[in-house]
């Protein structure tokens, strides 16, 4: 069972002897804490306390993949999806890196990464066609091939408002993917994910889709990223500037590997304030000493 659990959490791959974590803290109003010290910290290695070797509060520079559900559900709200979406780019930092998808007949990507509000703006109107199913987990894959090759900190921001309606026959003639799939790539090369999570209307006021898929939590707290669920369109464009926000003030904690053993290592990362609360990825495979 162990074993299990540990294979289950995130995981994040290091090549040198550091452990680099991103942390994000709330308050218990809810607000984004950003004045603390590295003293304010603790980091804990499979249980074992950590002393911190990097410390950074500054603001954080992101690789981030937008990518949008425009099945046939979110047709209703489709308009406010693209104009809430317009909050996460205009707060985009100039070192900052963004692509923006959609998901439904098809996956689509904009040309490449850029930095330009407007050309990513023009992508999100002109060129993100909607309809069709729901292949959630394959685009989310598909948002980390295109971040696989990037350095730094690589986010994957995920809408959707239902879940994954791939059939065991896959998505275009490519194998099903599963939750689990999407999740060991991630633990395996370092992503994270935050997701929105929403309920929507097909274009029939009465027809309200199911809740959103309850993976999207799960793969968003194993990344020590975020979830966030409305349960209309009314916060969205507040939620997207919200997450873009929170990639900005994340605290840099790093920390030396213990021991070289290529083993996986569960991470705990808390502040001494006991009324904050913070999210961070949870687990990490250590390097493996040359020989070994």
């Amino acid at each position: 069972m162990a074993a299990t659990a540990a294979a289950q959490q995130q995981v994040y791959r290091v090549t040198s002897q550091s452990v680099p974590v991103y942390a994000t803290v709330i308050g218990p109003d809810g607000r984004l804490v950003t004045d603390l010290t590295r003293d304010d910290f603790e980091v804990f290695d499979d249980g074992r306390p950590q002393p911190l070797v990097s410390f950074d509060a500054g603001l954080q520079p992101i690789n981030v993949v937008v990518m949008l559900d425009m099945s046939g559900s979110m047709r209703g709200n489709l308009a406010t999806l693209r104009a809430s979406a317009v909050q996460f780019f205009t707060r985009l930092l100039p070192q900052d890196r963004a692509r923006v998808g959609n998901f439904g007949d098809r996956i689509v990507l904009s040309d490449a990464f850029t930095n330009d509000t407007d050309t990513l703006i023009r992508a999100l109107y002109l060129e993100l066609q909607p309809g069709g199913a729901t292949p959630l987990w394959r685009a989310i894959d598909t948002a980390m091939d295109a971040l696989a090759r990037l350095d730094g900190r690589r986010v994957v921001l995920v809408l959707s408002d239902g879940r994954d309606s791939v059939g065991p026959r896959g998505w275009e003639g490519r194998a099903p993917l599963s939750l689990d799939d999407v999740r060991h790539r991630a633990q395996a090369d370092g992503f994270m994910i935050y997701a929105i999570g929403m309920r929507s209307q097909d274009g029939r006021p009465s027809a309200i889709s199911a809740d959103p898929d309850p993976g999207l939590r799960t793969i968003s707290g194993d990344t020590g990223g975020g979830y966030f669920e409305l349960r209309g369109t009314d916060d969205l464009g507040t939620t997207f500037a919200r997450v873009a926000d929170e990639l900005h003030r994340q605290y840099l904690l790093g920390y030396a590997a213990p021991v070289a053993d290529g083993r996986v290592h569960l991470i705990r990362v808390r502040v001494r304030d006991p009324h904050m609360n913070v999210r961070a990825r949870q687990s990490y495979v250590a390097p493996r000493e040359s020989g070994r």
